[in-house]
């Protein structure tokens, strides 16, 4: 609150004073916080923190940075999975990352594959990118030009869009996370196992913070439809990144994702100090 002592004069001022305790003891017994101490999940500390959460998950390492030369089939059904945040030969991401690296540098070592890719997007098909694009994806990944390629298709198709839900949704760092992990695992479409279909579910059980919902409550039948979704999929059924990751801060009413952080993912132990 700012009070100036030229506009309220003295006497007021001490009156105006006396008045906040009052009104922060209120906000407290309400369990609401300023909305001033709420920082975004696009907060470069905070995003950081989320950057090795996913990693934790996606490669069992908090080196995310190391992760752009990350590329295998794990056997998903979606072919290659590679890169910081797994973009896939199968589903139209790496297309457009490739496409992406292209456009900034013709004649890169990835470029003659991108007629693979397109043949090869919707399967899991390696055809066309064997034997070489795997070795080929390593060394592009130690071009700086790549690597920016793949923080901005990132942040494009993942975070900005699950960040931005997020807010729209009145939720605070932690619940920012649960939507961007779980868009980068299921995609950002409407199916019963893509991100949009996952929100409905949950919003068929609770209210957003937006809505008048409490926070705590939604972000719980958020999980609890993440979880239904990774069962649908054997290649995601272990679901202790839910389990003993985000219900784990989420029971400890860390909203606001604040460090530090003790968590299991896969049954490896993280910290983040």
């Amino acid at each position: 609150m700012n009070i100036s002592r030229r506009t309220l004069g003295i006497a007021a001022l001490g009156a105006a004073a006396a008045s906040v305790p009052f009104v922060i003891a209120r906000a407290a017994d309400a369990g609401v916080t300023p909305a001033a101490t709420h920082v975004d999940l696009t907060d470069p500390k905070k995003k950081e923190i989320a950057m090795e959460l996913v990693s934790s998950a996606e490669n069992s390492s908090l080196n995310w940075k190391a992760q752009y030369k990350y590329i295998e089939d794990i056997g998903d059904g979606r072919g290659y999975t590679a890169g910081i945040i797994g973009f896939c030969s199968g589903t139209g991401d790496m297309l457009d990352l490739v496409n992406l690296y292209v456009q900034r540098k013709p004649g890169n070592v990835l470029a003659k594959y991108v007629s693979a890719l397109k043949k090869v997007n919707g399967t899991d098909s390696h055809k066309g990118l064997d034997p070489n694009f795997t070795k080929d994806w390593v060394t592009a990944a130690k071009d700086s030009v790549f690597q920016q390629c793949q923080n901005d298709e990132r942040d494009r198709v993942y975070f900005n869009p699950s960040v931005s839900q997020a807010k729209k949704d009145g939720l605070w760092a932690l619940g920012q996370f649960c939507y961007y992990d779980a868009i980068v695992m299921h995609g950002p479409g409407n199916d019963s196992t893509s991100f949009g279909g996952i929100r409905a579910a949950a919003l068929k059980k609770a209210k957003t913070p937006a809505q008048g919902g409490n926070q705590t409550t939604y972000l719980n039948a958020f999980l609890d439809a993440r979880k239904a979704a990774m069962k649908k999929e054997a290649a995601h059924d272990d679901t202790s990144r839910v389990d003993t990751e985000q219900r784990v801060f989420l029971k400890n009413g860390n909203l606001d994702l604040n460090t530090p952080l003790s968590w299991k993912t896969y049954g490896d132990s993280y910290t983040i100090k």
